[in-house]
């Protein structure tokens, strides 16, 4: 998914030393133009910037309507998708085409760049899911982009189904690889189910809730909040409220390293990322050295001919560098 704020925020994103629990309530962005959809973003806020290596999550729906993402690009980023419900066709410049499901994990590697597009088929009328952005380390930030696609069976037990998509979870791990540790998996809590994790003691984690009212580490959290939880404890606790409960459990270690995020893109520097925009105005527009789009850095989406989304223009300071 692409962020299509006509105006996006500057987000300097830098990691710190976790004092508490912390509830986030989402704020409402729309994303498009005239067939715009809304969705409810958690991360960044003004209070948190990363929990571990995830820099973003979008929430949508459920809505009935049509997603149209038309070819966008992204870099120094993966990014993560997971549908509660609704059918989106994937098509990126890698050469990768593929759909995304209920239950089933794709992760899009941008590293040094690529362009990509989603469109809801026309057999999914009612859209609701998430949109979780990556943040790729140093070492990883300029490789070659990638795609991979997982269907996790489903761990029950008692009043308990989870889906581990990344990482470790209940014994569970996923085969699906990350430039940094990581844990992403759907929880279905009955009513009154009180679970306890096992989870790593050097990861943040945090608890995006979709459905219900649930208590995480002691803290009582609605519908649509993100929860974060510092490291330092082994244990997470979780109990359901009246309702059933569906809630995305996010983790990994502090990220440790200072990020510049701005539009489609992740990168460290003001003067770094001006350049990513340029590249794919270049290929928008065309180079002066006469170069289309067809022959840009982005690359286009297999199969899709659909026009590029231009750049936003960027703000009218540096984007500034925090470590």
């Amino acid at each position: 998914m692409s962020a299509l704020d006509p105006h996006p925020d500057e987000v300097t994103c830098a990691a710190g030393p976790a004092v508490a629990v912390e509830v986030l309530g989402p704020r409402e962005v729309p994303l498009g133009g005239p067939r715009a959809m809304t969705v409810r973003r958690t991360l960044p806020s003004r209070q948190r910037s990363l929990i571990g290596a995830w820099c973003f999550v979008d929430h949508y729906g459920p809505d009935d309507l049509d997603m149209v993402m038309p070819p966008h690009p992204h870099t120094g980023l993966q990014t993560v998708s997971w549908l509660f419900t609704g059918e989106i066709e994937h098509r990126d410049s890698a050469g990768h085409h593929a759909f995304v499901r209920p239950g089933e994990v794709n992760l899009m590697t941008a590293g040094r760049g690529i362009s990509h597009s989603e469109i809801s088929t026309a057999a999914s009328t009612t859209l609701h899911g998430a949109q979780l952005w990556v943040a790729l380390p140093e070492h990883a930030r300029h490789g070659e982009p990638g795609f991979v696609h997982h269907a996790p069976d489903p761990v029950r037990g008692d009043g308990l189904e989870a889906r581990v998509f990344l990482g470790s979870l209940l014994g569970v791990t996923s085969p699906v690889e990350t430039a940094t540790p990581l844990l992403g998996a759907e929880l279905l809590l009955a009513p009154g189910t009180a679970v306890a994790l096992d989870v790593d003691a050097g990861f943040e984690h945090g608890v995006l809730l979709d459905t219900g009212t649930v208590r995480v580490a002691g803290h009582d959290a609605a519908t649509h909040d993100l929860v974060y939880v510092p490291p330092g404890s082994a244990r997470l606790d979780l109990v359901a409220g009246d309702e059933p409960v569906r809630l995305l459990l996010l983790g990994g270690p502090p990220f440790g390293e200072a990020v510049v995020m701005w539009w489609n893109f992740v990168g460290r520097t003001h003067d770094e990322v001006v350049a990513f925009r340029a590249a794919w105005q270049a290929q928008v527009h065309g180079g002066a050295d006469g170069s289309t789009y067809a022959d840009g850095h982005f690359g286009i989406p297999v199969g899709d001919d659909r026009a590029p989304v231009p750049a936003p223009e960027l703000p009218h300071v540096r984007l500034r560098e925090r470590r």
